[in-house]
């Protein structure tokens, strides 16, 4: 794509141009905000992050090849170089990205989702409904990417807007018209999802989550990036959690068609006559749900009353689309979302259930909603990531104190920070007399102490990592699966009873 043409969708301030090239001659082929993958033909984006700052790598973008950058200020190079200096590079990432791929998001239904908890479920279940109903779609979230027969992996929840408009563009070509979006209030922050249209926005719930020094500086700022989803983008149908205190202040701003479902209020989706099951490695939820005057029963192979908000969510996006109730109730019922209440049956009959669960409030929910099925035992097994958000290990350790029988505290992505001073303060929260827990550094054995250490009817609760398939030690990402280590702990003891 011609410079000229990039040039043409951003607002800049100034051009440094001492090389005497002509834009119109320049062909970009690729842009890039790490200088160590770009190339000859590259734009280089020089985007300031809460760790590092682009405007210091753009020597080594050019010893790369790049002779094109879009900075915030003047920045030295050699005279070969076109240097556009713009007021916010993000926001200029995030239109060139958009006019690179040919503004994919266009000819896209986009549905975002956003809120503290249950975006990953609502999401996948509202992509798995779509998709058996026969709608291609695809979805962007911590579980990663998913559409057609392809699953990628991605760093974050709703990733950086070159990586976005690119997989929207891949998903567009394939014939994916529907998209299904986790909308994180770090996106939104940092202009990851600027000038996308969402036709349709949800808001789950909210509370205190993701503020320390790298992420929101208080809950003020992390609610109204939050609200910015639902006046800022184009929403032309909202759905939203009625029971939740900021739903109100969160729908606000916006006089587009709004539809609400809630448990404990009056709302336009309502679930009634919650009943709790389980049977061979399956933990789920029952209830009936009532819309427009009319009653239909629903059934989910999730546990909680959590749960039901989700399942309501996807009732109220997928309706709307005009699938029927038969279909959307359906699928909800066999639909399983990795590491989100991901159960595994032991052979001596626990249950071990994997579930992303890492702050107070989803840790308080997971462990509510487990006690609702009356295990011999509930144990809990987690820890919290190193060198941010210290806040939840307070959270963690009197919610764990308080709601399990038995807690083993571990390491969860200790990054640079030492394991056992990441335990030792969760445990100095641990109410005085109440759970006993046991400190095992090493989070494989952890699991294995866990499992082998069960009895009957025991649920584990193996929380904080989820659909994670790694651990960061030391700043090094080492394979690490909690799914991995169950099977291969049932197997071997299956093995032994032959």
């Amino acid at each position: 794509m011609k410079l000229t043409e990039l040039m043409k969708v951003i607002d800049y301030n100034e051009i440094v141009n001492r090389s005497g090239l002509d834009a119109a001659q320049i062909e970009i082929t690729s842009l890039g905000r790490d200088s160590r993958k770009v190339a000859e033909g590259s734009m280089f984006v020089c985007i300031s992050g809460s760790m590092a700052d682009g405007h210091d790598y753009v020597q080594s973008a050019y010893n790369g090849g790049c002779r094109v950058f879009v900075a915030e200020h003047k920045i030295e190079l050699p005279d070969d170089c076109f240097v556009i200096v713009t007021s916010d590079t993000r926001i200029a990432l995030a239109e060139l990205s958009a006019a690179f791929f040919g503004y994919p998001a266009k000819e896209m239904t986009v549905i975002g989702i956003t809120g503290t908890k249950g975006k990953t479920t609502c999401s996948l279940l509202i992509y798995n409904i779509l998709n058996e109903s026969g709608i291609p779609a695809g979805y962007i979230g911590s579980n990663g990417v998913h559409y057609r027969d392809n699953i990628l992996e991605t760093k974050n929840t709703t990733p950086e807007s070159y990586d976005l408009h690119e997989i929207m563009r891949e998903m567009l070509d394939s014939g994916v018209k529907t998209l299904v979006m986790e909308v994180s209030s770090q996106a939104l922050k940092l202009s990851r999802v600027h000038g996308i249209k969402f036709q349709t926005c949800v808001f789950t719930n909210l509370s205190p989550d993701h503020i320390g020094e790298h992420e929101h500086s208080d809950f003020e700022d992390y609610k109204m990036c939050k609200h910015s989803l639902f006046t800022d983008y184009g929403a032309e149908y909202i759905v939203y959690n009625a029971d939740d205190e900021y739903a109100q202040e969160m729908v606000s701003g916006n006089r587009c068609e709004k539809k609400s479902f809630a448990l404990k209020t009056d709302a336009d989706f309502r679930a009634s006559q919650i009943e709790y099951f389980r049977d061979e490695g399956n933990i789920g939820v029952s209830f009936w749900c009532e819309n427009d005057g009319k009653n239909f029963p629903v059934a989910l192979s999730f546990p909680g009353e959590f749960s039901v908000y989700n399942a309501l969510t996807a009732i109220a996006v997928c309706s709307k689309l005009g699938l029927s109730t038969e279909k959307i109730v359906k699928t909800m019922r066999h639909v399983r979302v990795k590491g989100r209440f991901e159960t595994h049956e032991l052979p001596n009959g626990a249950t071990v259930v994997i579930d992303y669960a890492h702050n107070g409030v989803s840790m308080k929910a997971a462990l509510t909603a487990l006690r609702n099925y009356d295990p011999t035992r509930l144990i809990c097994l987690f820890g919290s990531v190193g060198g941010r958000t210290r806040m939840r290990r307070a959270e963690l350790g009197l919610v764990a104190s308080r709601d399990a029988d038995f807690c083993i505290l571990t390491s969860d992505n200790p990054d640079n920070e030492s394991p056992n001073a990441i335990i030792s303060e969760i445990a100095s929260y641990f109410t005085a007399g109440t759970c006993p827990y046991r400190a095992i550094p090493d989070r494989r054995k952890a699991i294995e102490y866990a499992l082998s250490h069960s009895k009957p009817g025991d649920i584990i609760l193996l929380a904080g990592k989820g659909h994670e398939t790694y651990q960061v030690i030391g700043g090094v990402r080492e394979h690490f699966s909690e799914a991995e280590i169950v099977e291969e702990y049932c197997k071997a003891q299956r093995e032994l009873q032959v």
